[in-house]
């Protein structure tokens, strides 16, 4: 059974006054559980060894879909097909991701769910409100798995100036425009704190939403002022982009070959985040402990989740048992998407029947733990949890 420690809430107030809008859910609760998951600190290497280790496979599935030219059996659309293997070609940094995972709690193995590799959420909740539950309850800030704002600078360093490069000595003057959709708080909030972040850094950075960004062929991606962008970061799908501005996806093509301006994250990160990697992994990968028997069709004799390869927020997804009978479901917007057909994997549950799924970013190197809590699928109404790591021989 999962060990939590009740808290004292952060007051809205105090929320509001960091940005964060989203704390309230539509029927009244809190997003944000004033409570923190008890974790040993074997169970928090684990994590961290496991994203590691996951991440390192992911590269070289990708690799494996790109030499065989297999993107339709991602789902991937034709025109994101150049500015993958471009961006890909070239190296451009993947600033960060976000794996989720099953188990790693109350003796359950940890197994890999996906990889949010593109524009993961819940960034902002776990690097700065997790942290700050501990502080506001006179808990020691140093008890988290949590470097996430430390490995998120070192990362935009790497990203415009390379890995092992000084960056003192090698940064001019570049610029990098971070964009989210307006009227989405918790988008724009995200993406401003990496903004913050990448300041922090010492990057030049700017912001303008998704409406106000210039495009130009061949010459780059433009702010408000007409100022060109050396990088440009969208936390804005590619598949959608694709799906929905197919003359701006020409453009894209067009700057990335120039190589004007460079997109973050990288276009070759929906490659990772088409969950049909994952049946790839299993077939490269098949003994790995962290790996779920994943196919295109039906497992066997398997209780089993049937996901959608561009799913988001649990919509379109479907438990059924080992003898086919429906345990749960959920509508949604992607049921045109191929499915794929994972094996369940148990999460980890408290005394009160909630789940638990685990949250560890990527930037670089695993960085950071965070939990969603909910029912059988972890939908848009999930919760978020903070943790605490116990200190040696705690009960």
């Amino acid at each position: 059974m999962v060990a939590t420690l009740e808290v004292d809430p952060i007051p809205q107030t105090v929320l509001e006054d960091i940005g964060m809008q989203w704390h309230t859910e539509p029927d009244g609760s809190d997003y944000i559980v004033p409570e923190l998951v008890r974790v040993t600190e074997s169970e928090a290497e684990a994590y961290y060894a496991a994203a590691n280790a996951l991440y390192d496979m992911y590269v070289e599935a990708a690799q494996y879909v790109i030499d065989r030219g297999e993107y339709e059996r991602m789902g991937i659309d034709p025109q994101l097909v150049p500015l993958i293997e471009q961006s890909w070609e070239r190296d451009d940094w993947h600033l960060y991701g976000r794996f989720d995972l099953a188990g790693g709690l109350d003796g359950l193995p940890v197994k890999l769910i996906e990889f949010n590799a593109d524009t993961p959420t819940a960034l902002f909740e776990t690097a700065i409100v997790q942290w700050a539950l501990l502080k506001a309850n006179g808990l020691d800030e140093a008890r988290q798995f949590n470097n996430i704002h430390a490995m998120l600078q070192a990362n935009f360093r790497r990203s415009v100036v390379g890995d092992g490069v000084d960056f003192e000595q090698a940064y001019r003057s570049e610029k990098f425009l971070f964009s989210s959709i307006a009227g989405l708080p918790e988008d724009e909030r995200t993406t401003r704190y990496l903004q913050q972040i990448a300041h922090e850094a010492g990057l030049y950075t700017d912001f303008a939403f998704m409406d106000e960004v210039g495009f130009l062929e061949k010459q780059g991606v433009f702010n408000r002022d007409q100022q060109r962008a050396d990088f440009w970061f969208k936390l804005y799908p590619w598949e959608d982009i694709a799906a929905e501005e197919p003359e701006l996806m020409g453009i894209l093509q067009s700057i990335s070959k120039t190589g004007a301006t460079r997109f973050f994250n990288p276009a070759y990160t929906v490659l990772f985040q088409s969950k049909g990697i994952m049946a790839v992994l299993y077939e490269l990968y098949p003994d790995s402990p962290y790996l779920l028997d994943t196919r295109y069709e039906p497992l066997a004799g398997k209780a089993q989740v049937e996901k959608k390869l561009f799913g988001r927020e649990g919509e379109n997804t479907r438990i059924t048992g080992a003898d086919g009978q429906l345990l749960a479901e959920t509508e949604g917007q992607y049921g045109h998407h191929p499915s794929i057909f994972q094996e369940y994997a148990p999460l980890p549950q408290d005394g009160a029947g909630n789940r638990y799924q685990a949250g560890v970013f990527f930037a670089y190197e695993a960085c950071g733990l965070g939990f969603r809590r909910g029912g059988e699928i972890l939908d848009n109404s999930s919760k978020f949890v903070g943790h605490l790591i116990d200190e040696p021989g705690s009960a």
